[in-house]
């Protein structure tokens, strides 16, 4: 008699990582038949992908520019920025992303992620000034015992 799966759950009951069911780099029977039969064949297929786009089969063309021009997924995006010394200064830099996107410098997907840079920004400010402030109290404290 086979011993029961695990469904995948560690013995606390938790989820394991990765899968169960299939060992790391297994591949699925009609991938590795698929790689059997164009085996040898990418050469041929681009050539004639290429002729059918230079045909004008519009398809064929689409695929040829995706593989020469693959869609970019990311930019550098430039607009000015104020520059701030403080976590208060956070405002400003919302504020130049705000008036960024509503010239069209920036499209509001750009400006999602460039905000969550300046939250960041933001945070590590926040937390410099607080460790400042600390360290004078500490020393403001530790002074006043001395006495």
């Amino acid at each position: 008699m086979t011993e029961p799966r695990n469904n995948g759950r560690a013995t606390d009951g938790r989820f394991t990582k990765g899968n169960p069911g299939r060992p790391p780099g297994a591949r699925h029977k009609t991938t590795l038949a698929a790689e059997a039969i164009l085996n040898g064949e990418a050469e041929a297929l681009t050539r004639k992908a290429v002729e059918k786009a230079l045909e004008g089969d519009t398809v064929a063309l689409r695929l040829c520019l995706e593989r020469i021009v693959p869609p970019r997924k990311d930019r550098p995006v430039g607009f000015p920025l104020p520059k701030i010394e403080n976590a208060a200064g956070g405002t400003k830099l919302m504020s130049a992303m705000l008036e960024a996107v509503a010239s069209g410098e920036v499209t509001p997907c750009e400006a999602g992620e460039i905000s969550k840079l300046i939250e960041s920004y933001v945070k590590t400010l926040e937390v410099t000034e607080f460790e400042v402030r600390l360290k004078a109290l500490e020393e403001r404290i530790g002074n006043g015992h001395n006495r």
